[in-house]
């Protein structure tokens, strides 16, 4: 359904995108953003799937800006070295420019949410803090949980964890909660990357079916 595309950030850096774009009338604007593999598989059938739902779909290549081009569907454990030599040198401030520039390309279509996966998961938090033109927010298992606990979202925001996830401790969880009661925080009785449908070993149907169907709910109320 979707094809690939690219996009320019303000400060005037191209980067690899993925869009699709629903049949018939279309509700508003989806940024979805990536785990730490880029824009593989399952980021693009995700992407895919919101269109289907009636969203413009708009996934920026987070790691352009280090290795550009960079995807893998290697969820092995060599494919974490790579990982982390990547994160060594991302920068959670141009970040944001390129979130803005997929915010941007989605608002075509009217009113525009975010929601993102794991790394994708605290990208969508700090998004909610800065606005960047975003109208709801919807992260999941964003790792991390103490670095960005005391960003207000300045957004309708909601949150999915699940409450076995040995690299987000459930007290980081309850933390985050209490330090924002008027943020729903959902948990499930799932492990991190629950919705994942690529990697066997982590994904939790249940979990994920009940979490997308807030998902959904939410930016239907907030975007359209």
């Amino acid at each position: 359904m979707g094809e690939r595309t690219t996009l320019t950030a303000s400060d005037g850096f191209t980067l690899n995108a993925y869009r699709a774009v629903p049949e018939g009338k279309v509700r508003g604007g989806v940024v979805v953003i990536q785990e730490v593999w880029g824009l593989n598989t399952w980021i693009r059938s995700v992407v895919d799937r919101y269109a289907q739902h009636g969203f413009l779909a708009i996934a920026p290549a987070m790691f352009d800006r280090i290795e550009f081009g960079y995807e893998s569907d290697n969820y092995g454990p060599e494919q974490f070295v790579v990982i982390g030599e990547l994160m060594k040198r991302f920068n959670p401030q141009t970040a944001l420019l390129d979130v803005k520039a997929a915010v941007d390309a989605a608002a075509e279509a009217g009113k525009v949410g975010i929601t993102g996966y794991c790394f994708g998961g605290a990208i969508s938090w700090r998004a909610a803090h800065h606005g960047l033109g975003l109208s709801a927010a919807s992260g999941y298992y964003g790792g991390g949980v103490p670095n960005y606990i005391d960003l207000a979202p300045t957004i309708p925001l909601e949150m999915h964890f699940g409450d076995q996830d040995t690299g987000i401790p459930l007290e980081q969880i309850e933390a985050l909660k209490a330090r924002h009661p008027d943020v729903p925080i959902y948990t499930y009785a799932a492990g991190h990357g629950f919705c994942n449908s690529e990697r066997q070993v982590t994904f939790d149907v249940d979990a994920c079916t009940k979490a997308s169907a807030r998902t959904l709910e939410f930016f239907r109320k907030h975007v359209g």
